[in-house]
């Protein structure tokens, strides 16, 4: 592809590394920007470094926050005694846009992965196991995305969590195997929560 500016080039370049955004995209990206006026691209530059120097992880759930503990964790609206585990914020925010969870959740920040090298050393499983035992969490959610690293991650935290009086579930198979929660629309991911299932009936 040839840009009429090396500025432009590098502009394309530099947008395209974006998920889901391809050379094209980048440049139309790229030429939207060029004609908006200096304060709006100013604006969307300052708003995306402060993003990157200002959040941080909540030292609870290990969500994105702006401070130390997020809003979900601090919320007394909150019931204490759910737990849903989950791979990544995006799948925190699937859950809560299907408006039918109103627990607590825990973010392990990947899932036990042999073929890519990841196991549990390499998971927040240290934290999520010293909340236990904890006499305010009676239920823990797996809400892992349904694939074989999901599934081997979640017989993982069954196995890890036997021994303490829990009610351990994950949410129902409406899901088709093989695809990630952020994927799934709200009204399937809702039922899918609401009609979860216990976790040792399912792995028999």
């Amino acid at each position: 592809m040839n840009y009429p500016s090396k500025l432009i080039e590098d502009a394309v370049i530099e947008i395209s590394r974006l998920p889901g955004i391809g050379k094209k995209s980048a440049l139309r990206i790229a030429l939207h920007l060029l004609k908006q006026n200096e304060n709006t691209v100013q604006s969307l530059s300052k708003s995306l470094i402060e993003m990157k120097q200002k959040t941080v992880n909540c030292t609870v759930c290990n969500n994105i926050s702006d401070e130390s503990v997020c809003n979900i964790c601090k919320s007394k609206m909150r019931n204490k005694e759910l737990l849903c585990i989950v791979e990544d914020t995006k799948d925190v925010l699937a859950l809560e846009n299907t408006g039918q969870y109103n627990g607590l959740y825990y973010i392990l920040g990947g899932v036990i992965s042999p073929v890519n090298g990841i196991g549990p050393s390499d998971l927040n499983f240290d934290k999520l196991l010293s909340k236990f035992p904890s006499n305010e969490i009676k239920e823990v959610v797996l809400a892992l995305s349904p694939t074989i690293d999901g599934d081997t991650t979640s017989y993982y935290i069954s196995k890890k969590l036997k021994d303490f009086n829990l009610i351990i579930t994950t949410i129902a198979r409406g899901i088709q195997v093989g695809s990630d929660l952020e994927f799934v629309d709200e009204v399937t991911l809702g039922r899918s929560i609401q009609k979860r299932i216990n976790f040792e009936v399912f792995t028999n």
